[in-house]
């Protein structure tokens, strides 16, 4: 896949510039991801990743441009994208630490949509936690929880902002294939911030680098894995060598 490429995507994002108070944040964006596939957005921080997932979701109204999810226009209403499928997943988690796994679990879970035992096949090590309490979770533990949620809610269209922000190195590479293995199990479209670029590489279809708010380098994952340098230049803005 192409990150221009707009048959048959889930996911359309076309000439977006959006940001906060008037001020861009991300300029001329454009995204195509597929059934199936996953996208990796890299760049340091402020960068505009999660100004990107945000306009995606629904949380931002692009200044100018068009988000496209699953055939229709994004709403402004965050809920009713949610309830079409596009399913945004935050840095910060948004679990619930005073209740147990179970019930975050079942807060999250709608009828008819994926089942419990569906979901837990792909965190398994939930399954033992059930009845403990979200706080006392390890960060690890507690991202599989947050996906978890997500994936009860039957998405589209997942969006997964900083999987890896305080985790060591060695949770992210228990949780980067697990993702890999969502979308093929469920072909679902997923875009994913993250730092850790060789990690993010070895699980996406394609990637982008986004640097000040733009595009700075986009390809597919394996083109990117053999050329480190260009990557390396373009997430800190330096000419390609």
């Amino acid at each position: 896949m192409t990150v221009t490429e707009t048959a048959t995507a889930a996911l359309e994002v076309d000439g977006v510039t959006a940001g906060y108070g008037g001020v861009p944040a991300i300029r001329d964006m454009n995204v195509s991801v597929r059934p199936g596939e996953i996208l990796a957005l890299l760049g340091p921080n402020g960068a505009g990743k999660t100004t990107t997932l945000l306009t995606c979701v629904g949380a931002l109204v692009p200044m100018s441009g068009s988000v496209r999810a699953l055939g229709s226009p994004i709403d402004k209403r965050i809920e009713r994208n949610a309830r079409r499928g596009v399913t945004l997943v935050p840095d910060n988690r948004g679990v619930f630490h005073k209740l147990t796994v179970a019930d975050n679990l079942r807060l999250a879970r709608r009828k008819g949509r994926t089942s419990l035992d569906t979901t837990l096949d792909h965190f398994p090590k939930l399954r033992s936690l059930m009845n403990r309490r979200c706080g006392l979770l390890s960060g690890g533990e507690q991202q599989m929880l947050a996906l978890a949620k997500a994936l009860l809610t039957d998405p589209k269209v997942l969006l997964v902002d900083e999987m890896s922000l305080g985790l060591a190195p060695i949770a992210v590479q228990g949780l980067l294939p697990t993702l890999r293995a969502i979308a093929d199990d469920h072909n679902m479209a997923i875009v994913l911030v993250e730092q850790h670029i060789d990690l993010a590489l070895s699980i996406a279809d394609s990637a982008m680098v986004l640097h000040h708010g733009r595009v700075a380098l986009s390809s597919s994952a394996a083109d990117l894995r053999q050329n480190r340098e260009s990557v390396e230049a373009a997430y800190f803005g330096l000419p390609a060598k």
